[in-house]
């Protein structure tokens, strides 16, 4: 890497904790299986443990809180999650509340997924004027997606415009406090916890122990 190139990724990671560029970020795990059939079997299973959203608080370890709840604010054990529900996520070590809503949902033979996107807090929880309730913007996206390839399981994370949430009436009042956790909570775990939890969905835990 050249001197202008650093020079390029300092600034583009100095805009980047002002609020002013994007990111983008992939975390994926994947497991081989002898056959398709055990690959399509464990698949399904992967499937279910992708749409279980409440189950992933259960993960070993430094992990986040994810609660689901239905599009109404209430809180929901239903296994799949619905486009307009939504996620409340708590990072470890931290109470406050992160809320994303589920804007799309993909469910095929071989492929399983579910976009969210940074929200308010349901409006039936608060009597406020709410603002994004997330350290990043309202226009980033997270896709948890599970897939088989032949005898092969992959699970991702998918991060797409992963921008602060600390300009303007988005951020209200958390705008530093965005800034902190993007920067320095979640900066710290997020290839922790997706790998953690990519890793969940393809069954690597459960092969490690067998």
């Amino acid at each position: 890497m050249g001197l202008k190139d650093i020079v390029n990724k300092v600034m583009h990671e100095v805009k980047a904790a002002q609020g002013e560029e994007t990111k983008d970020k992939l975390y994926t795990n994947e497991q081989e299986y002898p056959d398709e059939t055990s690959a399509a079997v464990a698949f399904e299973q992967s499937r279910k443990k992708l749409f279980d959203v409440n189950s992933w608080t259960n993960l070993k370890g430094i992990n986040s809180t994810f609660t689901l709840y239905d599009s109404r604010g209430r809180q929901s054990a239903a296994i799949s999650p619905q486009i307009a529900n939504y996620i409340k996520i708590i990072l470890p070590g931290a109470a406050v509340e992160n809320w994303v809503q589920v804007a799309g949902i993909r469910s095929e033979k071989d492929l399983a997924e579910f976009t969210v996107h940074p929200s308010q807090k349901p409006a039936e929880l608060t009597d406020e004027q709410e603002v994004v309730k997330h350290f990043f913007v309202k226009e980033a996206s997270s896709t948890f997606r599970v897939e088989r390839q032949g005898t092969r399981l992959i699970a991702s994370e998918i991060g797409k415009n992963e921008a602060i949430n600390n300009q303007g009436e988005e951020a209200g009042n958390r705008a530093l406090l965005n800034t902190l956790i993007a920067e320095g909570g979640w900066a710290g775990v997020q290839a922790l916890q997706w790998n953690k939890l990519t890793a969940y969905l393809v069954h690597l835990e459960e092969a490690k122990e067998s």
